[in-house]
């Protein structure tokens, strides 16, 4: 039953994501006004406005001009939602305080992940807060995540502040001298500073494998199936959300794994 409960909250929370993916890159208010279809710009009604749900029933169209509605919608709010139960499931109820922020971590993510993947871009709004609200964390209420029965402590938050951000601005500065372009975005490196100071020095250099390896091959992939050139602009920011989120759930097993 409590699964069934975070899954539907975590729907609930997703349909708002779905908002701030759409809004936040525009700089537009993610309270008001109320949700409406992108085309025509009828306010969605409260019955049609059901996580997952509603896309189901609606056909996946809008209900009064029948434009098609993106599949995103719903897949975010599934997303989050089951990201939500595999929280509750991995980190249980012991500490209330760090499943709720997990549960915010995981959600950010999220919105970084879509936006980055459509817009190119990872908002100040969203890392600038996010790096000393991290740091604050780590230092002071979260665990180690490759280490769960101790915490993190400031010492490993801030080193992992520093990896995180500094590291991907050597890569950017480096890159840029020698391939004459900017190799790394401002917000790759704002946000692996943010990821470093909630998680640590360690889920810097996983999340950067992780994140890497999934780039590597995916961009392979558009080369040779869609007809990319070598060289061409790939966002790096979902890589690394996804990285981050194996980091937060799995870098203890894979920790113990690569040891023993």
């Amino acid at each position: 039953m409590l699964y069934i409960i975070f899954f539907i909250f975590g729907s609930l929370i997703g349909s708002f994501l779905n908002v701030c993916i759409y809004r936040v890159p525009e700089g537009r208010s993610i309270v008001t006004p109320s949700s409406r279809c992108s085309s025509c710009g009828t306010p969605v009604r409260f019955y049609d406005n059901i996580p997952i749900l509603s896309y189901i029933i609606l056909g996946g169209k809008c209900r009064d001009c029948k434009t098609k509605l993106s599949f995103q919608y719903p897949f975010v709010e599934f997303l989050n939602a089951a990201l939500y139960v595999l929280a509750l499931h991995s980190f249980g109820l012991d500490s209330i305080s760090v499943l709720a922020i997990y549960l915010v971590f995981i959600s950010t993510l999220i919105v970084i992940f879509f936006i980055d993947l459509e817009h190119q871009i990872i908002p100040n709004s969203i890392t600038l807060p996010g790096i000393p609200i991290a740091v604050l964390l780590g230092s002071f209420v979260l665990p180690d995540p490759f280490n769960p029965t101790e915490k993190l402590g400031f010492t490993s938050s801030v080193i992992g502040f520093i990896a995180g951000g500094g590291s991907f601005y050597l890569i950017a500065v480096i890159g840029k001298a020698i391939l004459k372009k900017d190799a790394m975005g401002g917000g790759d490196i704002k946000m692996m500073a943010m990821v470093g100071g909630l998680l640590g020095w360690k889920a810097i250099i996983l999340t950067t494998f992780v994140g890497s390896l999934f780039g590597s091959i995916i961009g392979v992939a558009l080369i040779t199936i869609k007809g990319r050139e070598w060289g061409s602009k790939i966002p790096f920011g979902p890589y690394l959300a996804l990285g981050a989120l194996v980091s937060l759930f799995w870098g203890h097993d894979i920790l113990r794994w690569y040891l023993y």
